[in-house]
């Protein structure tokens, strides 16, 4: 006997009987000679048998058996019976010993005694066959109330209020993978009837760099008649914009030279690009923000399109139908110009004629499949609407004002926050307000994002990418000062 009161029993500090009868929480007792007597009238005895309430007799040899799973009684069961038994067919009673029951009460009695149920090992796998069962059932469920729900809701916009199913239609063309949703409730013409009455004007016109005069007047007077604040050209903040259906921040680079490009371009692209903010610390620059076009497949973002020059070199030049190149010259002031029909020959020259020392590339197209937009707004004139004139996603968008100052915006949309995103009359808005005398949108979508100085200022609105961003082959940084 260990030298320490029993669980429930009357051995106290030492071996010696106590004179009293403790009963245990399962209404067992020991008794002088340290047999445990169970409340269903059966007796462990110290060598380790059992005597059953019936008066049959269990040994030690049986009982061991039984804690081990290997008994299957005297009547000659097999071991799938055995195996077989449930929790249910245990707790009838004591009648089924024979049958492959074994001790449900755990005590501390001494050797040789079973501590817990040993109900066979297939058993076990029956029940966590069950339960996987049972979780991959809820999954489904899960799923289908979902899909089917998300369906219904769908219906209810393309079959609703004139305004909100062109305001989808337009949303939808503009995403890289969403399109098929569309295609489930409208015919390809309805399609391109829809998005032809909410579609951009053009802008013709060339930058003219004439209207820009970096540094801009430091003698100008303020709202009360005091001086004007200094130009700082070393400005650099980042604000936060809300509108009805979006949340945005923008970057104001008071030093247009500053903003430069960076790739991950090494001789060649590779098939994986990096986050934006590998792009940025890798570079030691301050921040960035997405920039243009590229193959987005699988989120692999090793891949431009259109155009890319960095520091002077063209290190892509495949020219597609409603390209625009957006980007800085050697003299720092922003150049969005089309290049879509040209050849590589002719966008080679005119990188060359221009002094690009920066420039990717996004679309001005709208073709019922493939619905973007770039100009915004050249020389302080913006871009015509028809009807609501885009839909409503994550954007990117990057602007200049008379006095040099560079604006890089970004916006949330596709849920994130409750918002839907921003169209293009809200980025044109924001462009307006904040002085831009010419602008262009860059890629949006789930690429959109907005890093700086070691923090993440807008993420992804993917939700498995939404606490960093996609891969990019290429990002418009900040210069650190």
């Amino acid at each position: 006997m260990k030298d320490e009161k029993r669980k429930g029993g009357y051995f106290e500090d030492s071996n010696e009987y106590s004179g009293e009868v403790y009963y245990d929480e399962n209404g067992g007792y020991y008794d002088e000679a340290g047999n445990y007597f169970d409340s269903e009238g059966g007796v462990y005895d110290v060598e380790g048998g059992y005597t059953d309430a019936q008066g049959n007799y269990y040994t030690p040899e049986e009982m061991a058996a039984y804690a081990n799973g290997e008994y299957y009684g005297e009547e000659g069961n097999t071991e799938e019976a055995y195996e077989e038994l449930t929790y249910e067919d245990i707790d009838t009673g004591l009648d089924k010993y024979n049958t492959g029951r074994s001790v449900k009460r755990e005590y501390n009695s001494g050797v040789g005694r079973p501590t817990n149920y040993q109900t066979g090992k297939k058993k076990t796998k029956i029940k966590a066959g069950i339960v996987i069962a049972r979780v991959v059932l809820v999954i489904v469920t899960v799923l289908i109330i979902t899909v089917g729900g998300l369906y219904l809701t769908l219906r209810e916009i393309y079959n609703g209020p004139e305004s909100a199913r062109e305001l989808m239609v337009s949303t939808i063309q503009e995403t890289g993978q969403l399109k098929f949703i569309n295609k489930m409730f409208l015919t390809v013409d309805e399609i391109e009837e829809i998005t032809g009455r909410n579609s951009m004007g053009t802008l013709d016109a060339e930058v003219d760099t004439g209207l820009i005069s970096f540094g801009g007047e430091t003698t100008e007077e303020g709202d009360n008649g005091e001086a004007a604040e200094a130009f700082d050209i070393n400005g650099f903040e980042i604000v936060e914009i809300s509108g009805r259906t979006y949340h945005a921040k923008m970057m104001i680079i008071n030093d247009p030279s500053r903003v430069k490009l960076t790739t991950i371009y090494d001789n060649g692209w590779k098939e994986y690009g990096e986050t934006l903010d590998v792009l940025v610390d890798n570079g030691g620059f301050l921040a960035g923000v997405n920039g243009g076009e590229y193959q987005s497949d699988s989120n692999k973002g090793g891949s431009p399109k259109g155009l890319v020059v960095c520091d002077g070199q063209i290190q892509y030049n495949n020219p597609m139908a409603g390209d625009v190149m957006v980007g800085f010259n050697t003299d720092n002031y922003l150049i969005i110009k089309d290049i879509g029909g040209m050849s590589a020959d002719n966008v080679k020259n005119l990188v060359a004629e221009l002094n690009i020392r920066d420039a990717v590339t996004f679309k001005d197209i709208a073709d019922g499949d493939d619905n973007h937009f770039t100009k915004l707004m050249i020389n302080g004139e913006s871009v015509s609407l028809n009807g609501s004139g885009s839909g409503a996603n994550p954007r990117t968008v990057i602007g200049q004002k008379a006095d040099g100052t560079v604006l890089l915006l970004v916006t949330d949309g596709r849920g994130e926050g409750g918002h839907l995103g921003a169209t293009a009359a809200d980025v044109i808005s924001i462009m307006q307000e904040y002085g831009a005398v010419n602008a262009a949108n860059l890629d949006g979508g789930s690429s959109s994002c907005m890093y700086c100085d070691g923090e993440w200022e807008m993420t992804s609105v993917t939700l498995y990418y939404k606490n960093a961003s996609w891969r990019l082959p290429l990002a418009f940084v900040v210069e650190r000062r």
